[in-house]
Formats: structure tokens, sequence, C-alpha cells
């Protein structure tokens, strides 16, 4: 497989429910809530569905799509069907945010790596975190072999916390974030102890913004819509 055939545009549609959906009976909602996710996996290849609510006060689910990207045209294409599977549902269904991006080779790695979240896998962690982060104008300063030794005690400190696999998404330019970074885990406890040894680096004074975060419950298309 080609490099450029081995990318792929992730997407993820963070969403909550309006009051018309709220008040449709309890089997109207499910009804709609699989209809609704039914139509998105008919949009992409891969789909994959997260309970948000009540770990978030403003989202109800989080949807991920993604496509391999085949050529220029891909995210045009792929970006049209998203929009016309959720167009039939806008009118109960409210989109808070959106975060998306493109898989590319780290300049600060060599090959792939055996913890890298495969999206059109079957099998996933019971838990998602996702959230867009910038770094700033001065880490873009430094010199390649400065940015290489702080990216080596990163990586040395995610190898050493397992269970916990990784896909970094490219947004620059294209978002108001640049990255978006993907976790998936079957332990929060677990992966919150990563996140606080990873503040203590030399590379956190070079982030700008590592907010939202996006915490979802795996629900393979089954969201709760009581």
């Amino acid at each position: 497989m080609s490099e450029q055939s081995s990318r792929s545009i992730n997407h993820f549609t963070v969403a909550r429910y309006r009051p018309q959906f709220w008040r449709l009976r309890a089997d109207q909602r499910t009804a709609t809530h699989e209809a609704l996710t039914e139509s998105l996996r008919n949009a992409a290849p891969a789909c994959h569905c997260y309970q948000s609510f009540p770990m978030s006060a403003d989202a109800d689910l989080i949807v991920w799509t993604a496509q391999e990207v085949e050529d220029a045209g891909t995210p045009a294409r792929f970006f049209d069907h998203m929009a016309r599977a959720l167009a039939c549902y806008r009118s109960v269904l409210e989109v808070v945010d959106v975060l998306w991006g493109v898989t590319r080779p780290s300049p600060y790695t060599k090959g792939r790596s055996r913890r890298a979240i495969d999206p059109f896998a079957n099998d996933r962690s019971r838990y998602l975190v996702a959230y867009p982060f910038t770094k700033t104008a001065e880490w873009y300063l430094l010199a390649s072999e400065q940015r290489q030794e702080l990216m080596n005690e990163h990586i040395r400190i995610g190898r050493s916390h397992p269970g916990i696999d990784q896909l970094l998404l490219y947004s620059v330019g294209l978002q108001n974030h640049e990255f978006v970074v993907v976790y998936e885990t079957e332990d929060l406890e677990r992966f919150s102890a990563l996140v606080a040894e990873l503040r203590t680096t030399a590379a956190r004074p070079y982030t700008a913004r590592d907010t939202p975060v996006r915490v979802g419950i795996l629900q393979d298309g089954q969201a709760d819509s009581r």
C-alpha cells in the first residue's frame, strides 16, 4: 500500500439531541437514533458511536467516521456524504463540536507504532478520548534536533503506559487547532495517570492549547436514548 493510500480522514461529530427528540416516546427515540447511526455507517467505511453524556454536559454522543484518502477529491466526497447522512436529522440533532484531521507518517518515529490505532478495525476499546491541540510559535522555531529530543521523552513516557493506543491527526491550516490526538483505552484512570506524567515533560510549555477534551464510552451503535 502506498503512503498516500494508507492515509485517512478521521472525523468526530460531537452532538446532542434537541428537545424535540426527548419529547418522542422511548421507542421512537431508539428508532431515530438507530436510523441516524445506520445513515452514518452508509456514509463512511468506518463508523463508531460513543456515549458522551453525562461525562460531558453539552453532548449526548460522539460519532467517529473515517475514510481512506485515495486522491485530492477524497475530502470533498467524504464531507458531502457526511452532510447528506446528517441532513435528515438536523431537526432533532444539534452538532456542538467537530474535530477532524488526516493521518500522516510522524516525523519523530520510524515506521508505524504497534500501538497506533486502526480506525477501520472492528474491535474497539471501551473508552475513547479525543481532543484538539495547538503548539506555540516557539515550538516551530526550535531546531529539528531540539524538537526530536523533546518528543523522545514524550514517546518514552507513552510507551511506559501499556494498554493505551493513540492516533494523531493533522489539522494544520484546516481548523482552528493544529492537531487532534485520539486515544483508546480500557482504563480511564490509567489514561489520566499518563496525561499527568506527560504534563511534567520539558515539551509542555510549547503547548498553547489542548482543550476541549472529549470522552466517550463505546456503544456499538446503540447510544443511550432513554
